[in-house]
């Protein structure tokens, strides 16, 4: 507060030097003006009234107290200046109206040169493909429409209810469970009032839909919806007023549980335009205590230290300015259109197998009515780092709202959506995950279809049952399915019990019961004397141990016909 008062001051004195007129107009009665100009009494009111007024500007706006963001008051004031001002006094003015000026072509200009520096600020490393999903592992796919239908119906637990509301989702990874977490926040000024503090969060499985709401008592002082200094944005605009913050302050809590507010800082790429994280400021939501992190130096609790609207600024700079502004416009040569299909600022948080936190976005063509994808991008959440990856340039995929048409259209009668599209690479297929919600937001399956062939697509309760039927259906779709990268290769040496033959599209798929009581899937995609085995056969095969009922087989030996495959 202090910092703020003093530079509304300051830049009240600069204002009122600017407007009051220190030389007397020249006149007739030259004696008498000059006796009634009373230049130091207009100066000091002035300044009190314009400081006062930069002060509740300031605090309102929470814009950033850098010299750069009074350009236009300058100007503003410079050019009225000017107009009541005489002789050398109005040339000052002039000047100092013509310099504003100057400035404000600058930074309002700044968009259209500045795109290469845009561009190269978020250039991305290019690849091919994702790794492979493993299977034995639970995406982070419960859609957060669904989390927020179920938390309202549980804000029962929430003491005094009625002072209160649910705050905005945040997935994150908390004792290495990924979760959803989602403030308690006041529902009005008069609430805020009575009540003081919120009394805390409330959590929910990411990876299990099956899982309840759970209400954590914490309680928090400094919140979005909060007021005056207690507002947490405001509270990290007053302890750090020079900062260019970007984005939603964010909730994220520690392991042992304890709720801590961050927002993303950085700099603009030039004038007052762009913007690259450089970053994070966090607050303890009790105290109030802030601090300030570079990237590199951020708690290790720390998952979403990016803010998605940062990121989604990115993924725009990088498929708009290519080859420059200009081309973003009209000749749009290699432009590419970040998806805004995301539950988060246009962008699906993701993890890794290993935990770690990343921003999905797919990008597709400008042109209208096309739904084929050009590629996605992997931001990390902690870093801001980016891969793009181009995908199989021999073939088409589809984007994410083409698979969000499909889903649409497989469950038209009942009015079912899909949301939250997220592309993995199952079994070395592109495939799309999406969530299915009924009308009502509630979940209702999880649909899987090939980006490739949107023909191959399955639905089931849970992602796992999805990918097992998605793994039948590669097969039968004549696909080679690729083992994961934690799917151990094992041998066996099997009798046949019973075999199943079904032909599809140019391939066909051998279902195996052995009598050993296992199930084995052979395509002839990837093993085309498969079509030879029958009952009694015994083969020696060589299988991905992927846990699933029908197991792929990636080659055999037929030793009661000596066919080795």
């Amino acid at each position: 507060m202090t910092q703020l008062i003093l530079f509304s001051i300051i830049v009240g004195l600069l204002l009122a030097a600017l407007m009051t007129p220190f030389l007397p107009k020249k006149r007739k009665n030259e004696e008498e003006i000059v006796r009634r100009h009373q230049p130091v009494k207009w100066f000091i009111g002035y300044a009190i009234i314009y400081s006062i007024a930069i002060f509740i500007f300031y605090y309102v706006t929470n814009l950033d107290r850098n010299l750069s963001s009074l350009w236009l008051i300058v100007l503003i004031f410079a050019i009225l200046g000017a107009t009541v001002a005489q002789e050398v006094e109005k040339k000052v003015k002039g000047v100092i109206a013509l310099l504003a000026l100057g400035f404000g072509v600058y930074i309002l200009s700044a968009p259209v040169w500045n795109a290469d520096e845009k561009y190269a600020a978020v250039e991305m490393e290019e690849q091919v493909e994702i790794t492979p999903f493993d299977e034995t592992k639970k995406p982070a796919s419960v859609p957060p429409q669904f989390v927020r239908n179920k938390m309202k119906k549980a804000f029962g637990q929430v003491p005094n209810t009625s002072y209160y509301e649910l705050g905005n989702l945040q997935i994150q990874k908390v004792n290495g469970e990924f979760v959803y977490i989602a403030p308690v926040e006041f529902s009005g000024l008069f609430k805020w009032w009575n009540g003081k503090t919120v009394p805390g969060y409330f959590t929910m499985s990411a990876t299990d839909s099956a899982d309840n709401p759970r209400f954590v008592k914490a309680e928090m002082t400094y919140t979005p919806s909060a007021y005056f200094g207690k507002q947490v944005e405001r509270h990290m605009r007053m302890d750090h007023p020079e900062l260019i913050y970007y984005g939603k302050a964010q909730l994220e809590v520690d392991d042992d549980g304890k709720p801590f507010y961050i927002a993303s800082y950085g700099k603009f790429i030039t004038a007052r335009d762009g913007f690259d994280v450089q970053g994070i400021v966090m607050v303890d939501t009790e105290t109030g205590k802030t601090t300030k992190y570079a990237l590199s130096e951020i708690p290790e609790f720390i998952d979403g230290a990016v803010s998605p609207e940062a990121v989604s600024l990115q993924n725009s700079y990088y498929g708009k300015y290519v080859h420059g502004f200009f081309n973003s416009l009209f000749g749009k040569k290699d432009v590419k259109i970040p998806s805004d299909e995301g539950v988060e600022a246009s962008v699906n948080p993701v993890f890794d197998e290993t935990g770690h936190m990343y921003y999905f976005t797919d990008f597709t063509s400008p042109k209208e009515e096309v739904d084929s994808m050009l590629g996605y991008a992997l931001t990390d959440a902690r870093t801001g780092e980016a891969i793009y990856y181009t995908g199989n340039l021999e073939e088409s995929y589809m984007d994410s709202e083409g698979a969000l048409q499909i889903v649409e259209k497989k469950f038209i009668e009942k009015k079912w959506l899909g949301e939250m599209p997220v592309l993995y690479n199952f079994y070395g297929e592109a495939s799309w995950l999406v969530p299915v919600l009924d009308s009502n937001g509630f979940l209702q399956n999880y649909f899987i279809v090939s980006a490739a062939n949107p023909e191959i697509s399955v639905y089931a309760n849970s992602p796992n049952e999805a990918l097992k039927l998605y793994k039948t259906a590669l097969q039968r779709g004549g696909s080679t399915v690729e083992g994961t990268s934690n799917a151990e290769v094992k041998e066996a040496t099997i009798t046949v019990e019973r075999v199943f033959k079904e032909r599809v599209n140019e391939a066909t798929i051998i279902s195996v019961l052995a009598t050993n009581g296992q199930n084995y899937l052979i395509s002839t995609e990837s093993a085309p004397l498969g079509v030879y085995v029958e009952k009694g056969d015994v083969l020696r095969v060589q299988y991905a141990d992927t846990g699933d009922f029908f197991l792929p087989v990636q080659t055999f030996e037929n030793t009661t016909i000596s066919i080795t495959e």
